[in-house]
């Protein structure tokens, strides 16, 4: 992620006055989150359910 786009991410989350005060932390927190999102694995069936539902009552 370029720079330009995280400055304008920043500014649309509502973090201009971040991004003006502290533009370094801004910047290195972005890569992060992007750096993050890219290691999650995304499911093959997205409405597939990670774990069986949950049941009221059932184990008590």
């Amino acid at each position: 992620m370029d720079k330009e786009a995280i400055e304008v991410l920043a500014r649309r989350s509502g973090l201009a006055r971040a991004l003006a005060e502290f533009p370094e932390d801004v910047i290195a927190a972005a890569k992060q989150a992007a750096d993050v999102a890219q290691k999650i694995k995304r499911p093959a069936d997205p409405t597939a359910e990670p774990w069986p539902p949950m049941k009221a009552g059932t184990t008590l």
